[in-house]
C-alpha cells in the first residue's frame, strides 16, 4: 500500500510520520559518550547488586512476576543458548 506523502491516512483511519528525523550530531555525541562511559569502574558485584534492587522493585510494583527471576528468564536462557551453538540446558 502506498500512503500519502504525510500526515493523514484516511484510508488506514490512522496518523503517521512519513520519515525518520535525523538525530542531532549532539545526541549521537552523547549516546557515544555514554555508552562508553556509563560502566567504568562498576564491578560485577555492583552490577548484580543493581539488578537484584529492580528486580525487588519489579516484584513490588507487578506482584505477578515469578518470585525468581530464573524462572521468567529460563526460556529466553535456552533460546539464547541453542542461537550460539550451546546445549539448551545449561
Amino acid at each position: 500500500m502506498t500512503r500519502p506523502a504525510g500526515g493523514f491516512d484516511s484510508d488506514a483511519g490512522e496518523r503517521y510520520i512519513s520519515c525518520m528525523i535525523a538525530p542531532h550530531p549532539a545526541l549521537e555525541e552523547f549516546e557515544a559518550r555514554q555508552a562508553r562511559e556509563a560502566h567504568i569502574g562498576r564491578s560485577y558485584a555492583d552490577a548484580l547488586a543493581r539488578f537484584t534492587a529492580l528486580w525487588v522493585y519489579a516484584r513490588e510494583i507487578n506482584p505477578a512476576l515469578g518470585a525468581e527471576w530464573t524462572e521468567d528468564v529460563e526460556a529466553a536462557i535456552a533460546v539464547g543458548r541453542a542461537l550460539n551453538g550451546l546445549s539448551p540446558a545449561a
